[in-house]
């Protein structure tokens, strides 16, 4: 592995090897002798505003020895136009990894072929796959493995954390069960690819039908970040889309309920639902950490 670009390029053998040493990375927080990044700066550029993300991001680089430097596009004169080839090759001199936080998943791509570092997608529109590992991560821990794994994303499916639970599906195995509107639901040559690779995936209208059974209820915000002028029309269509009583009622006994934050309660999510389930949620923002630290580690030692 010498990027992490997205969920689709992996291999499961190289999932289950970021989970494991995610696992072990965290068992042994604070004792840890070998620091892969000692000596190096890594850039974190960002053109989108993150909390989770650039905090487990800088504290996973200094725990790993290295320094991070933060880079916002506004501060950059990737801001001001300068094109992603020339940024990739200027930064690619200087540092020694990127983490990228963007809109265009071709900028990520690009940066990676040109800038010759390990580069990491920290999120973009097509994929999240630094959340992926952590929300699997946090689901062997909550169930102790993935086998027979049933999961329930309701809510707007074709975005960066839809696409990304259905490259984990196809690549691990475990059945997704997406549950949208159909104006939100994912082109149908994506889900024909995943279900090619393996998953099984299948797309409903109805929350409870998506739940039925499932082992884990997930769901994410209604209006991703650049969508904020759709805010109202998003609301009317997904008001259906609500993990509630109900829905959890659905589910398998004892499902978990799994939100990647930033929550709002009382849309995507009720207020009860989500602080009955706080402490998976908070323990799957957590495990952004050492997933990371984990990826970090991997591309380091495999080198570019």
């Amino acid at each position: 592995m010498k990027h992490l670009l997205s969920i689709e390029s992996l291999t499961a053998p190289e999932i289950l090897e970021i989970l494991d040493l995610a696992a072990k990375l965290k068992a042994t927080r604070g004792k840890e002798t070998h620091k892969p990044l000692s000596g190096e700066c890594w850039g974190l550029l960002f053109s989108k505003s993150s909390t989770r993300t650039r905090v487990s991001f800088e504290v996973g680089i200094r725990e790993l020895g290295g320094d991070a430097l933060f880079l916002s596009s506004s501060e950059i004169q990737l801001g001001r136009g300068e094109p992603i080839e020339d940024t990739a090759r200027v930064l690619g001199r200087m540092i020694h990894g990127a983490v990228i936080r963007t809109f265009k998943q071709s900028d990520i791509e690009t940066f990676a072929a040109l800038s010759g570092i390990p580069t990491i997608n920290a999120l973009t529109d097509e994929e999240h796959p630094c959340q992926i590992l952590a929300d699997l991560q946090t689901i062997r821990e909550l169930r102790g493995s993935l086998d027979g794994l049933k999961i329930a994303f309701i809510g707007d499916a074709d975005c960066n954390m839809g696409r990304s639970w259905i490259w984990a599906a196809a690549r691990l195995g475990f059945e997704l069960r997406l549950a949208c509107p159909e104006l939100y639901c994912p082109p149908a040559e994506l889900i024909a690819s995943a279900q090619a690779a393996g998953g099984l995936i299948s797309i409903t209208e109805n929350p409870e039908e998506a739940a039925s059974g499932a082992d884990i209820l997930y769901t994410d915000v209604w209006v991703s970040m650049g969508k904020e002028e759709e805010s109202e029309h998003r609301a009317a269509q997904f008001g259906p889309y609500q993990i509630n009583d109900r829905v959890v009622a659905a589910a398998a006994p004892g499902a978990h309920v799994l939100h990647c934050l930033p929550a709002y309660r009382g849309k995507e999510i009720t207020a009860e639902v989500f602080e009955r389930h706080a402490d998976a949620i908070f323990q799957q923002a957590e495990n952004r950490l050492h997933a990371q630290k984990a990826v970090m580690t991997l591309l380091r030692s495999e080198g570019v």
